[in-house]
């Protein structure tokens, strides 16, 4: 929800309305506070949730017990995602990558302290997880709230509990396009859960994921670059520099992304041995191995043109995408393959895949069939509406 303030910010510092940016990230951390204080229950009632929806006893209760460690992290990411939206829509990216590092850097040391050499195990690494998400958001705060941001943030103000509804719209639209996409890697969790002898494909699965969340991080990259210069750039007026920008990133990432295929289907399994020296699970990665490289490959594009897609605006649109994708193709698709077919966790990654592929598709479609003209217009439009709304009569700062 928080990645509206990519659409706001952007395009109102793109348009010189510097005040603006202040006032949305207040209204941001209202409304992101409420949504998190409304899901608590998804983290208290972890166990018998996941039992409903078909997890094993074993597997719901570890779950239950590691969920109330999430709840800080929940209410870290209101102020870690904001401020980052906030921080990159100015282009002010070193104070992030800064505090990223040390928290990074903690967190190693932290989990290796707290969880080997003190033997508190699993508990350990929440604790130091805890900690590394929270630093670079008190990080962050001081930071923006000590002057370093003296254009865009002049202090607290009422006028953040005002005019709510339009930025409500636009955080649930860009909740639902991201979460479909977030929720879909959970999905495959959910449905491999359920499989023959789970334990061995769950250790696999998860090790790809982790794999291919690391590959994922520099797609991240591209894709908050996508949305801050697109952003910017509509606001600012300029629908040619916006599709340049567009070109630029999309093509940067894929070779990257063509890179990182080659390189996981030149090594297959072996990567596994950095995670575990079972060879039953490091068998059953190398036989997951394509679909990890396919998947990278993909994910290499997919979210830059999301990040597009949220510098224009378009959250509500590419997230009916993403359900007619990933929902009501990939899923069914992933379903019949792994349970019907009988090709097992294969069989339900493929159907993801083929998910995640025609959304690739139609996103390149809408993208290339996009007016930019009309788009610079619609962002004079969205930020001439709130700079009224919110400067004309009311008092700034308090």
């Amino acid at each position: 929800m928080a990645s509206a303030l990519e659409t706001l910010c952007g395009q109102a510092f793109g348009a010189g309305q510097y005040a603006m940016l202040g006032i949305h990230l207040q209204r941001s951390w209202i409304v992101l506070l409420c949504t998190a204080t409304c899901l608590l229950p998804l983290f208290i009632f972890a166990k018998p949730i996941l039992v409903l929806l078909g997890q094993t006893e074993s597997v719901s209760e570890t779950a239950a017990s590691m969920s109330l460690w999430f709840i800080p992290v929940l209410y870290s990411f209101v102020f870690s995602f904001s401020l980052q939206m906030y921080l990159q829509a100015q282009r002010k990216n070193k104070i992030i990558g800064y505090l990223a590092g040390v928290s990074l850097l903690l967190h190693v040391s932290l989990s290796w302290l707290l969880a080997y050499k003190l033997g508190m195990g699993v508990e350990g690494v929440l604790i130091s997880m805890n900690l590394a998400y929270w630093i670079p958001d008190i990080g962050q705060l001081l930071f923006v709230l000590c002057g370093g941001c003296p254009m865009t943030w002049s202090g607290f103000s009422t006028t953040a509990f005002f005019d709510l509804w339009p930025v409500i719209k636009l955080s649930a639209s860009s909740g639902v396009m991201l979460c479909l996409e977030l929720w879909y890697n959970s999905v495959l969790i959910l449905l491999t859960g359920n499989l023959k002898n789970a334990t061995i494909a769950l250790d696999a699965l998860a090790i790809c994921l982790n794999i291919s969340g690391w590959a994922m991080m520099i797609s991240l990259g591209f894709f908050a670059a996508a949305s801050v210069r697109v952003s910017n750039e509509l606001g600012g007026g300029s629908a040619s520099a916006a599709k340049f920008s567009i070109l630029v990133v999309v093509a940067t990432s894929a070779v990257l992304g063509i890179l990182l295929f080659v390189l996981f289907m030149v090594f297959r399994g072996s990567v596994a041995y950095v995670f575990t020296d079972d060879q039953e699970v490091v068998d059953a990665v190398y036989l997951l191995s394509p679909l990890l490289a396919i998947t990278i490959l993909l994910n290499s594009v997919q979210p830059v043109l999301s990040g597009v897609a949220v510098g224009g605006g378009w959250q509500a649109a590419v997230g009916y995408v993403n359900i007619a994708c990933y929902y009501v193709v990939g899923v069914p698709l992933g379903l019949v393959l792994g349970y019907v077919v009988g090709l097992q966790v294969e069989g339900v990654w493929v159907g993801m895949v083929i998910g995640v592929a025609c959304q690739t598709v139609v996103l390149v479609y809408f993208t290339r069939r996009t007016d930019w003209d009309e788009q610079v217009l619609k962002s004079k439009e969205r930020v001439n509406k709130y700079a009224v709304q919110d400067f004309c009569d009311t008092p700034r700062n308090d």
